[in-house]
């Protein structure tokens, strides 16, 4: 049996190779992909082609065959600028209507293979202006279907050519102070899992992936979080674990009951939790930040208990998520300070401030013992994954500006921009 669960785990792996990147952060969820990518390039050097991409969103790419997806909102008329407002100025206003689309490129020319739009609507709420959208939650496929989730506006499936299999909407969000409804969608077997953490009436929700249909839905006392869910089996147990403000909590994969559960995270939690050796490692970065390592395997409130391996307060991220690499975990500031640790003891390798002025919000993404940190000015800055801080190149593109994580297959980066989606080799 032990073998038998053994191959089945080896034919998942492979049903997504080194040539897609079908989510967020990669096959595995990790961030890190398998193979090597571009070190050095700028506007003219090392770029294979750009693509013009219409509306606005900060959904990553994914890729699956000879097509990457992406989603946009495109507004159907003019939208005001932002009054001024706090941390830098204020909200979008949300009074103008909104096509939700999905397109799919041609991965070697970057040409449209098709688009759809899903839907036309005005959105009940705004976003910030610089970091939100109307289109931040990534696409997810299994190479079968295509998932794309926009918050209020539900979720769709599609076949890769652009037809709708099925959709659901769940109503209305509210979420805090316009920071959008951008949390990513989890794939796991057969079903789909949704987390709706907002301002009243958070839930967790598990679909049929091929149907939609609800599987389990089970209330959560949490306000606005963005932390994805994230799945781990524990001795011989699945559970589904999702870090917020209130708890970090442990529900069974089955039946959606609570395991355990810790406090200890502040608020607006961002970060994806990291499975090590044992723990599960969260984060947050915004008030009373805090990172901790707990203890997999135990039932009940574990929280101030020593099921907490260790935890530290200082130099946490916000919105970037991390990457374990090697035993070691890297995560960076939103203002700029990269740290490395050790995953398993908690101690600091190195804490250094990037060299330039830099704010942050795309994740950390890896590959071939590189870290590759993207950043709202424009550069990308690829650093040396070591005990030690080593920035091997900074790649500078003009007015560019990026929140989307990269996505990273084949020797290859795709990146999106404000308006533009790069292929770079």
């Amino acid at each position: 049996m032990r073998l038998l669960l053994i191959v089945i785990a080896l034919a998942l792996l492979a049903a997504a190779d080194a040539s897609d990147w079908p989510r967020w952060r990669g096959p595995n969820n990790t961030g890190v992909a398998q193979g090597s990518a571009p070190i050095e390039w700028n506007d003219t050097k090392n770029i294979a082609w750009k693509a013009n991409i219409p509306g606005r969103g900060h959904s990553s790419p994914v890729l699956w065959g000879d097509l990457v997806f992406l989603t946009t909102a495109v507004p159907t008329a003019p939208v005001a600028a932002a009054p001024a407002g706090a941390r830098g100025g204020g909200n979008i206003a949300s009074g103008v209507e909104h096509k939700f689309m999905v397109m799919a490129l041609d991965r070697k020319t970057g040409k449209t293979v098709w688009e759809k739009t899903l839907l036309t609507t005005t959105p009940h709420e705004g976003y910030h202006h610089l970091y939100g959208s109307f289109a931040s939650n990534s696409p997810i496929t299994d190479g079968k279907l295509l998932y794309a989730f926009f918050g209020s506006r539900g979720i769709f499936a599609l076949d890769l050519k652009g037809n709708i299999v099925w959709q659901k909407t769940f109503g209305k969000m509210r979420m805090r102070l316009g920071f959008g409804e951008g949390v990513p969608t989890v794939l796991d077997g057969e079903r789909l899992l949704l987390n709706f953490d907002q301002e009243d009436g958070s839930y967790l929700q598990v679909l049929d992936k091929n149907t939609g249909k609800e599987i389990w839905k089970v209330e959560r006392q949490e306000a606005s979080s963005w932390s994805p869910p994230s799945v781990v089996t524990v001795g011989g147990r699945k559970q589904i674990v999702v870090a917020a403000t209130n708890k970090v909590r442990a529900y069974d994969y089955q039946t959606g009951k609570l395991i355990w559960e810790c406090a200890g995270l502040g608020s607006n939690v961002i970060p994806a939790p990291i499975f090590h050796n044992g723990t599960v490692i969260v984060m947050s970065g915004h008030r009373d930040p805090n990172r901790m390592a707990i203890k997999l395997g135990r039932d009940g409130d574990l929280t101030g208990t020593d099921a907490i391996v260790w935890q530290n307060t200082k130099g946490n991220s916000y919105t970037p998520s991390p990457v374990l690499h090697e035993g070691r975990l890297y995560f960076v500031t939103d203002n700029g300070i990269l740290s490395a640790i050790n995953a398993t003891t908690g101690e600091q390798l190195y804490q250094e401030r990037l060299p330039g002025t830099y704010s942050l919000k795309a994740s950390l993404v890896a590959a071939n013992g590189h870290l590759y940190v993207s950043t709202e000015q424009g550069d990308v800055l690829v650093v040396k994954m070591s005990d030690k801080f080593e920035v091997v190149a900074t790649n500078k593109m003009t007015n560019e500006f990026y929140i989307a994580t990269p996505a990273i297959a084949d020797g290859e980066m795709y990146l999106r921009g404000r308006s533009t989606l790069y292929l770079i080799r």
